[in-house]
């Protein structure tokens, strides 16, 4: 029996009023008829006059007529305009904001018709509809929340930058403490475009073959002024060429944040490890810290949006990073795993399909 889930699985009834029905209208018509038949006889034989032979036929078709009319009517209003009724009214209640509304089917799951489908189809759609306005909810708080602070900060310092009697080092201060905010609000606007033009499709990826040893050695070149600040450690193990085909551009962003991420949440005089193989037509990138570690609710969750598990980090980031390297290893063939424990660091695990691998468009599982 086809289903919700797996609606080419059986057979669905194609019609609501089905061919029993009809047989009864029919048997109910050919019955009518002999009666018809045998009250002509009856009033011959009774000799009645020619007003009631004629008034008995009209009155008797008149008779049937009516019944037939209002089972009809009662078969089309109970199998057909009710549960019309029913669901044109919950779609106005959806058109009005109501996502909470659940349609429930006619049948019971094995005598399903095309109309229970419509309404499980409905039901299906309006839960869509009412997580997707969740999510867009929970993104424009989010949103708000963030950018409340940059500016806020803005704000503040510019107020004390007005101020008559300030030193030119407070003056200094003043304008790096705007500058940094500032950098921060264009940094969330900024990943906020991509995520959004990659969620929606609207970057198409340009894909290349080139050779991501040399690009990891570049993105990890970048933090060497974060290296030597914090005085920490790399251990770095990359071969000396490995062939991708994919966007350079957009993998630039994935090794970027989780670099950045490693440095971010590693403390002074801790160690790093980026390790890169090549294995089974497989690329596999490993970026390990010695951090602070997260507990199995933030692994959960650390791929969602504005999501930031350490709260003494959060101003150093906006919760999108992790969720623009998802969502670019998707659209790569990629995939990425984390391991934490809380207290003894992080590592997230890429995997990518190497130059001339089947590409399975599942992460890199074949």
């Amino acid at each position: 029996m086809r289903n919700r889930n797996n609606p080419d699985s059986g057979t669905i009834k194609e019609s609501r009023f089905p061919p029993s029905l009809f047989a009864i209208f029919l048997s109910t018509l050919l019955l009518m008829t002999g009666i018809h038949t045998g009250l002509i006889v009856l009033v011959n034989r009774m000799e009645w006059n020619v007003f009631i032979q004629t008034i008995v036929p009209i009155a008797y078709w008149g008779m049937v007529a009516v019944v037939l009319t209002l089972f009809t009517r009662r078969e089309i209003r109970a199998v057909y305009e009710e549960p019309m009724h029913k669901l044109a009214e919950a779609t106005s209640r959806v058109a009005n904001g109501d996502f909470s509304v659940y349609v429930p089917t006619i049948h019971t799951q094995d005598k399903w018709d095309y109309l229970d489908v419509m309404i499980m189809d409905f039901n299906k759609m309006v839960e869509e509809l009412g997580s997707i306005e969740t999510l867009k909810t929970d993104f424009v708080s989010n949103v708000s929340h963030e950018m409340k602070t940059p500016i806020a900060i803005i704000k503040n310092y510019a107020e004390l930058l007005e101020a008559e009697h300030i030193t030119d080092e407070q003056r200094k201060e003043y304008a790096e403490s705007i500058e940094g905010a500032a950098m921060r609000l264009s940094s969330l606007i900024s990943n906020i475009l991509k995520l959004n033009k990659l969620e929606n499709q609207r970057i198409t990826p340009e894909a290349e073959f080139y050779d991501v040893s040399r690009q990891l050695c570049e993105c990890i070149l970048q933090f060497e002024d974060a290296w030597d600040e914090k005085e920490l450690e790399l251990d770095a193990e990359i071969e000396d060429a490995a062939m991708i085909k994919a966007d350079e551009s957009l993998l630039e962003l994935v090794w970027n944040n989780l670099l950045s991420n490693a440095v971010k949440f590693t403390e002074p005089g801790g160690t790093i490890t980026v390790k890169q193989t090549s294995n089974d037509g497989f690329i596999k990138v490993t970026v390990s810290d010695t951090g602070c570690g997260m507990d199995h609710n933030s692994i959960k969750h650390i791929f969602d949006k504005f999501y930031q598990e350490d709260t003494s980090h959060s101003r150093e980031g906006n919760g999108l990073g992790l969720a623009l390297v998802k969502r670019v290893l998707e659209l790569s063939d990629g995939d990425i795993q984390v391991f934490s424990e809380q207290g003894k660091g992080s590592t997230f695990v890429v995997t990518l399909p190497a130059a001339g691998a089947l590409r399975t468009g599942n992460g890199g599982k074949s």
